[in-house]
């Protein structure tokens, strides 16, 4: 009976935490060509403890049935939105238009191909609004075909500043969540590598500190056109954003370049 009654308070006190914190959250997933995995990617949100979320889903200009997939689960669920365009405008643009079309307090980014633990979004609200924090990420796995057959986990430090990250591209876009409420309008850069670290970046110059949650909470899953999944591609182009979007000079794109190439290759 003792087993029973703790069992019900603690159902108790999740439901009061979840009551708490409340807030809409916007999830941005830009879409291209995903017919094989968009479905995953949208049960993994459908199957989130956290319930107050809009999906705002972007087809960037697909030709094979990813529309047709998402229009079947907005029947379901109206809180998944479809933003159909009309020209492929990358990643960065589609993310963009997702971003102004949010209207939660928090904005989260999942893929079109990556997964989510079932209380991924609990989690990371709960962190945030129990420690103030205003912009976060967390550990995540990498697979190739199945979330069961994890080829890799990424462990993330506890926290992050600017210069962290310019060493550092550990944090995964699929594992963030931002407070725009208290930060501010975000805009990803247009550019072919490392929007996504350079947006965090543009968060951080305002003040804040990004705070990491040491559980994998996330799947990113590994496929041919996966930057790391060439290396040699993805250094050369991350040499180019210290030099050309950074505007660093040799020496300090040198010094920053090698803390990159260090964490890496220790991952």
């Amino acid at each position: 009976m003792m087993v029973l009654w703790k069992v019900v308070l603690e159902q108790q006190k999740r439901i009061v935490r979840l009551n708490e914190m409340d807030e809409l959250v916007s999830i941005i997933t830009p879409a291209y060509n995903s017919e094989k995995y968009i479905a995953e990617t949208i049960e993994s949100v459908l199957n989130q403890t956290y319930k107050n979320w809009e999906m705002i889903i972007i087809d960037d200009c697909s030709t094979d049935k990813t529309s047709k997939l998402v229009n079947d689960y907005i029947l379901a669920d109206s809180r998944i939105k479809l933003v159909s365009l009309n020209k492929n405008g990358g990643v960065s643009n589609a993310r963009n238009i997702g971003l102004s079309k949010a209207r939660g307090a928090f904005v989260a980014f999942l893929d079109s191909d990556d997964i989510w633990v079932k209380n991924k979004l609990e989690t990371q609200i709960l962190f945030m609004k129990k420690n103030d924090y205003y912009i976060t990420y967390s550990s995540y796995a990498k697979f190739i075909t199945t979330p069961q057959e994890v080829e890799s986990v990424i462990s993330v430090p506890k926290k992050m500043k600017k210069n962290d990250i310019l060493k550092n591209t550990i944090i995964g876009c699929l594992t963030v969540v931002i407070n725009i409420e208290e930060v501010g309008t975000i805009e990803m850069p247009n550019i072919s590598h490392a929007e996504d670290q350079c947006t965090w970046i543009s968060v951080l110059e305002r003040g804040y500190v990004a705070y990491g949650i040491n559980d994998v909470l996330a799947y990113y899953r590994i496929n041919s056109t996966s930057l790391s999944g060439n290396k040699v591609s993805a250094a050369k182009k991350q040499w180019n954003v210290y030099r050309r979007y950074h505007n660093f000079s040799i020496i300090k794109s040198l010094y920053y370049y090698l803390n990159y190439a260090f964490n890496v290759l220790r991952r």
